[in-house]
């Protein structure tokens, strides 16, 4: 053999053999990248959910600091305290039941999954008709019966 490998000498044996090393270096390499496309992504992600949930909390202690703003804002154009906080709650209540009743309306138009349901009892009726698979009984051995088992 010559100290040089052009690809023109190897055997059918070898060739077979570099494939495979380059089909396995190849998937190692695949998966390799892969692995760090998903870490990556899992770090943005997790950053980001942590950033919405930071958010949200912040958004959740602002609420009551702007509610209180928005009274002594109406208390400030000559009405009473009482009569701001009120107006402020009020405010509240319904914005919360305009949010209700929308809510409402998306619900009622929630329907049924009849393609779903459908396909089930279609599955259903299939094996309800459909006969068990013979099973081929149990040959008998003579090694399996010298075999002594447990009582456990």
């Amino acid at each position: 053999m010559s100290a040089v490998h052009d690809g023109t000498d190897r055997s059918l044996g070898q060739l077979v053999a570099t494939a495979t090393a380059e089909m396995s270096a190849l998937v190692h390499d695949e998966i390799a990248l892969a692995k760090a496309e998903f870490r990556q992504d899992a770090k943005r992600a997790g950053i980001g959910s942590a950033a919405f949930m930071v958010a949200g909390a912040l958004a959740l202690f602002a609420l009551p600091v702007l509610s209180f703003a928005a009274a002594y804002g109406i208390h400030n154009l000559g009405l009473g305290l009482a009569w701001s906080f009120l107006i402020v709650g009020g405010a509240f209540l319904v914005l919360a039941g305009l949010l209700a009743l929308i809510a409402m309306a998306k619900m009622k138009k929630i329907k049924k999954p009849e393609k779903s349901i459908n396909s089930a009892k279609e599955t259903a009726a299939v094996l309800q008709k459909a006969k068990p698979h013979p099973r081929v009984a149990p040959v008998e051995h003579p090694v399996l019966e010298s075999v002594t088992r447990s009582s456990v």
